[in-house]
Order: structure tokens, then sequence, then C-alpha cells
């Protein structure tokens, strides 16, 4: 049996290049992002990050000898995303709905790491630029609170309606009918 994702960390960034200050609840507001958070209602309105592929950027630094010992240390701040997960891959996940209790959020994209991220630490940019290790960015489309530990799951698409031929033994003048759904 598989362990679920959960929410390890939230983090809300109260200005432009400001700090990012731990909560342990956050709401969630749909069109817009986190409430108290500086980025409101635009493409990025929530951004996360995965526990395991943050360590794997640690890693990466840890081999940099000049900044081995500061980059064994960095807390996930430094990456200045909103959500730090665990036990849930984000990447390739552009366009599916992630659920966070009962918050809804579409993933747009990945998160590039920017020139932020070396003036915290040299050789993070780089370390964190492969495979979504950056983490994603989304929208909210249903809103709430979220919680430490929260568990994570994906929403699943809705299945397409397929057209039957010959529904129920009747054969329609012309078009195909939907089956209904299982």
């Amino acid at each position: 049996m598989t362990t679920p994702g959960r929410l390890r960390a939230i983090f809300i960034k109260r200005m432009k290049r400001g700090p990012m200050d731990p909560k342990e609840r956050a709401e969630l507001v749909a069109g817009r992002g986190l409430v108290g958070n500086a980025d409101q209602g635009r493409r990025r309105q929530v951004t996360l990050i995965e526990e395991e592929r943050w360590a794997d950027a640690l890693a990466e630094i840890a081999e940099i000898p000049e900044v081995a010992e500061l980059g064994a240390h960095l807390d996930p701040r430094t990456r200045r995303a909103n959500l730090l997960i665990s036990g849930f891959p984000l990447k390739g996940t552009r366009g599916r709905i992630l659920t966070i209790g009962a918050c809804r959020l579409r993933i747009l994209g990945e998160t590039r790491p920017c020139e932020r991220m070396d003036e915290a630490c040299r050789g993070l940019r780089k370390a964190l630029d492969p495979d979504w290790r950056a983490g994603a960015f989304a929208e909210v489309l249903t809103g709430g609170e979220i919680a430490l530990g929260d568990e994570l799951a994906w929403e699943e698409a809705p299945a397409e309606p397929q057209l039957a031929l010959f529904p129920e033994g009747s054969e329609p003048a012309g078009r195909a009918a939907p089956i209904s759904r299982l």
C-alpha cells in the first residue's frame, strides 16, 4: 500500500522579496491564492516544491567545496515556494488537479529557478534546474483551509463519453447515442 502524499510546510510571503513566514494553517482563495501572500491573482497563485527534490538539490550543492556546509543546512524557505509537500511527485503534472483537503489546485507548469537562488547559495539555481526540481506553480480552483499534515491526491479526470452504434437494440436516425457511465 502506498503512503499518501502530505503537506509538510506552508510559507506566506508578506511582500515582494520579503521573508517567507511559516504557518501551521492557511486559507486558499479561488482565483487569488493564499490569504496574506504578496502574490495574488496571477498565474502563479501558489508555488509548490517536493521535500524529496529539495533534498536532491542540497545533496548536489554538498559537492561544491566552498558552499558544502551552508548548502547542507539550507531551510526549504530558501526556495521561496508556498507549499512544501512530500511523497507526491510533481514532475510532468501540468494540467492535473491536486486536492489538499477540500481545496483544488490546477498545476499550470514547472517553476523555473531564478537568480534569487544563487543569491541565497551559490550553485542552488543550477541544482534546482533539472526535472521539475524547483517545483510547480498552480492556480486555486476551490478555496478553503489547509493545514500541516493534510493529505494530497490527484483528482481523476472525468471519463470521456463513449459512443454506441446501437444502444439497447435501437438504431438512432443518423447519430450515435452516448453510453451511460458505469
